[in-house]
């Protein structure tokens, strides 16, 4: 008997919230706002890449602030391989293949002087 009666009261408030009467007008969306200018000055966001042919190989060759970086070289057969400038001086110290699987440790430059 309790519980019927929790049950109408239940049923009886939540109709009276749901007989709200509804809003007389809302208000109108504003605008947005406009999307801000291109990068002027500073690094670029994505390095450059060169694709180049030399016979069957296919060569990315990625650089960062007018830097070789890393190289990519897709060859006709067999998995491609990169070798990477690891500090910045120019010379590729690394070479990996697609067969190393997560032996790349990320590096960021976070700061940086001239």
């Amino acid at each position: 008997m309790r519980q019927l009666f929790r049950l109408i009261l239940f049923l009886s408030a939540s109709g009276l919230v749901l007989a709200e009467p509804a809003p007389e007008e809302l208000a109108p969306v504003p605008e947005p706002p406009d999307l801000p200018m291109p990068i002027q000055s500073g690094e670029e966001m994505a390095p450059d890449i060169t694709i180049t042919r030399k016979g069957r190989d296919i060569i990315h060759e990625y650089r960062r602030n007018g830097k070789l970086v890393m190289v990519k070289v897709q060859p006709d057969v067999g998995p491609s391989y990169y070798m990477l400038d690891t500090n910045g001086d120019g010379e590729m110290d690394v070479k990996k293949n697609d067969l190393d699987k997560n032996t790349n440790v990320n590096q960021w430059i976070l700061f940086e002087w001239d």
